[in-house]
């Protein structure tokens, strides 16, 4: 593939996912404070949704390498990847709509409607984020050019999550201004953010160049065979397991910002700058991970990672709450470091691509990328777990007001958003350093035996 399609590839793929992370942002980070302080769901009533949604985003997660698979087997004129981009963009809009919608049900009636919607919007969104993410391997063989998609990509992501991210309290706040209540608020918002996803996924649909010489025609994989691809990948499985840890903590952490803001530091507009800082500092440690990789090797770049985020957990633990200041300076290093990270997952799994092909002579490329919205999506579960037990337990679902929440209830928050992430986060690193072993020299190595073995089969078919 030549430079210009190359550098055409790097835009086109990676535009396409800032309106659906925005919409993704929506759901996964703000849905649980629309829940307890829009709608002032009862303590019984959120304790039922909060058991549903851990129990739909596992049950989701485990059901996407099922969709990796399906991928995987799809055969079309449109290529593999593409179709399933537009049908999951399509379903998604309708359910994402339909959280914001006032059915005008309320209990256990309320609960089925939003557990059957949630089921609904988790399986639409994994067929279109396995098909896109899964397309990256396909573009490029080479190490520095993924990084540089892949960098491309996530820039673009984090641009479209902390947009929303920034703007979400002023933008709703002016939205209910206009149509009389914060609930209208984010049904409309709801509905500006479908159409961006959809906007924007036009540029990857249509302007994406794929690599057709990547993706070889291979036998249909069967259900056997999948447990095989992830089980038997010891390499996919580990950097799973290990990141899985990562994103449950990380997810976690941002999971409690508004949570915060309003009742720790006491003004939840405070919340729209602290965002702004972190959206710089992630961005930035993203744009400039290519160069970075340039001089270091990726373990010591994820090592260095790693210990800047746990200095700014433990400065922002003891941070006071008169100031930004430290608050700030703790929100920089974790972002940066995560910044860093979140590429780096990306490149390990996809890494696992050319790993698997080697150990089993069979690349599944969506069914081995099918484990980064597994690791995000039972991160979220298990972040949301822990969100909704320590909102309930606290006391701060229930509150009317700030000055209701117990001071034993604010320290209760404070540890949930802080310190059990970083116990997570050091768990993961731990895994990753004794398990993990596909460095720069063994992957040279594996793509040099890939490409002998698919010349000698090249060769057998023409005699």
């Amino acid at each position: 593939m030549n430079e210009k399609v190359s550098k055409r590839n790097r835009w086109m793929f990676g535009i396409g996912t800032i309106g659906r992370d925005m919409l993704y942002t929506l759901i996964s980070m703000f849905l649980m404070f629309y829940l307890t302080d829009v709608l002032d769901l009862s303590d019984r009533i959120m304790a039922y949704i909060t058991m549903m949604m851990v129990f739909v985003r596992i049950f989701d997660a485990f059901n996407d390498p099922f969709m990796g698979m399906l991928v995987d087997n799809t055969k079309s004129k449109w290529g593999k990847f593409k179709p399933w981009i537009l049908i999951g963009a399509l379903l998604t809009s309708i359910f994402t709509i339909l959280f914001f919608y006032d059915f005008k049900i309320e209990g256990m009636g309320f609960v089925v409607i939003f557990t059957v919607n949630y089921l609904l919007w988790e399986i639409s969104y994994t067929a279109n984020d396995i098909a896109y993410w899964s397309m990256l391997p396909s573009l490029s063989k080479d190490q520095k050019e993924r990084e540089k998609i892949g960098a491309v990509a996530r820039i673009c992501a984090n641009l479209g999550m902390f947009t929303l991210v920034v703007g979400i309290t002023g933008f709703t706040q002016f939205l209910a201004d206009k149509t009389g209540s914060m609930q209208q608020a984010y049904f409309y918002l709801s509905i500006i953010l479908v159409i961006l996803m959809l906007f924007f996924q036009m540029f990857t649909v249509f302007g994406v160049k794929e690599d057709l010489e990547n993706q070889i025609v291979e036998e249909q994989t069967t259900v056997k065979e999948l447990f095989q691809i992830i089980i038997k990948n010891d390499q996919l499985l580990w950097i799973s397991i290990s990141m899985s840890i990562f994103m449950t903590g990380y997810i976690t952490t941002t999971s409690f910002g508004q949570y915060y803001f309003k009742y720790i530091y006491g003004d939840i507009n405070m919340y729209a700058v602290f965002a702004a800082i972190l959206a710089v500092s992630q961005i930035t440690a993203l744009a400039v991970f290519p160069l970075v990789s340039k001089y270091f090797k990726r373990n010591t770049i994820f090592t260095a990672s790693i210990g800047i985020m746990v200095i700014g957990y433990i400065i922002f633990f003891f941070a006071p709450t008169t100031t930004m200041l430290g608050i700030g300076i703790a929100g920089i290093l974790l972002f940066v470091g995560q910044g860093a990270i979140q590429l780096l997952m990306l490149m390990f799994i996809s890494d696992s691509v050319e790993y698997g092909e080697w150990k089993f002579h069979k690349r599944n490329d969506s069914v081995t990328l099918s484990l980064q919205p597994f690791i995000n999506k039972l991160g979220n579960a298990l972040a949301s777990g822990i969100v909704g037990a320590t909102v309930i337990v606290a006391g701060i679902n229930e509150s009317t007001d700030v000055s209701q929440v117990t001071q034993q209830g604010l320290d209760l928050l404070k540890s949930s958003m802080l310190i059990v992430p970083l116990i997570l986060i050091i768990i993961s690193y731990l895994i990753y350093r004794k398990f993990y072993r596909i460095d720069e020299v063994f992957y040279k190595q594996i793509i040099t035996e890939n490409q002998a073995r698919l010349k000698e089969i090249k060769h057998e078919q023409k005699n």
